[in-house]
């Protein structure tokens, strides 16, 4: 694989950036006057108008342009292992709705979510008829585990940690799989973020040694080992010289319980991710437009959320700004 094989979707990609949410589409949003006028600003990045303004409407707009961009994307790039790589999250979040679903004997249905490598309705069936063999190994089989962990420990928060495990897994070996060192760049630094996450959150719960480890992954650039020996105000330490290092230094002034809000530490992780990803709109041609545009159009949907719900629960603009991230374009 070269980058010259991705001569014209890179083409494509540039073409369609003009349409992401800018820094202007989103003030635009947050001080429109009606939720009407808020709802026209999206359709000018390609998105369709909401049936309505109501929170599952949106979603069903951003899920519908979700699924369409990874099944567009797919047919079009050299290696489709660098859009799963995008897709593997979706596909874990619908085993944990499924899985603590049959828990609570509720049905998953409303929490699943599109845009997976698996249609999320044939995957409930097949989990309810328990056959898996569809899927992949590893997902199958953290499935299993985290299930018979929920049966015999009725531990969800372990549940988890078994499949977010087993999630960073499968993404780390796609982005191998893609032959993008840009990808698998990003994902190891997703994993360290995840890393300095529950590092901070172990700290202010009062978490033991065991815990921590169990909620760290491997296949970042820091090792776990040297995020579990970090101590206190040592957090910042394995992250120094490192994209995450101005998170980390504001993740070890949170780790005491009750040492404030987290949103501006989670804010800086997010940037951070960003920051690395922006590289790619320096590159003409190659993969790296393509995973820059991906996550591009991730965080769209998240801001876009962030802006519709804050606006419906009567959040002042200012408010909702904080919560926003670093845009891409």
């Amino acid at each position: 694989m070269k980058d010259t094989d991705y001569l014209s979707i890179s083409a494509w990609i540039r073409a369609m950036e003009n349409r992401l949410l800018t820094r202007e589409r989103r003030e635009r949003m947050l001080e429109a006057r009606t939720d009407e006028e808020c709802a026209k600003v999206i359709t000018e990045c390609g998105y369709a108008e909401p049936e309505g303004l109501s929170a599952p409407a949106v979603n069903a707009v951003l899920s519908k342009a979700r699924v369409e961009l990874f099944q567009e994307l797919r047919d079009a790039v050299p290696q489709r292992a660098l859009v799963e790589v995008f897709q593997i999250k979706y596909d874990y979040h619908n085993a944990k709705a499924l899985l603590k679903a049959e828990a609570l004997g509720e049905d998953a249905a409303r929490l699943l979510m599109a845009g997976g490598r698996y249609d999320p309705h044939a995957l409930a069936e097949a989990y309810h008829r328990g056959d898996l063999d569809a899927v992949s190994p590893v997902f199958r089989k953290a499935v299993e585990a985290a299930g018979a962990l929920l049966t015999e420990r009725r531990d969800p928060q372990r549940a988890d940690l078994i499949l977010d495990r087993a999630c960073y897994a499968e993404m780390t070996q796609a982005a191998k799989d893609s032959g993008s060192p840009f990808l698998q760049g990003y994902v190891r630094l997703c994993v360290d973020a995840v890393n300095l996450r529950a590092a901070v959150r172990c700290a202010r719960m009062g978490a033991g040694a065991e815990l921590l480890g169990e909620s760290l992954l491997e296949g970042g650039n820091v090792s776990p080992a040297a995020v579990a020996a970090a101590k206190g105000g040592e957090l910042a330490k394995p992250f120094a010289a490192s994209p995450l290092e101005s998170a980390a230094q504001l993740g070890t002034a949170l780790t005491a319980p009750d040492s404030g809000s987290l949103t501006a530490f989670e804010r800086a992780c997010d940037d951070a991710l960003t920051a690395y990803l922006s590289q790619a709109r320096r590159v003409a041609f190659g993969e790296q437009p393509v995973v820059g545009y991906l996550c591009a159009r991730e965080a769209e949907a998240t801001a876009i959320r962030t802006i519709f719900s804050g606006r419906q629960a009567g959040m002042k603009a200012e408010a909702i700004r904080e919560r926003l991230r670093e845009s891409y374009v």
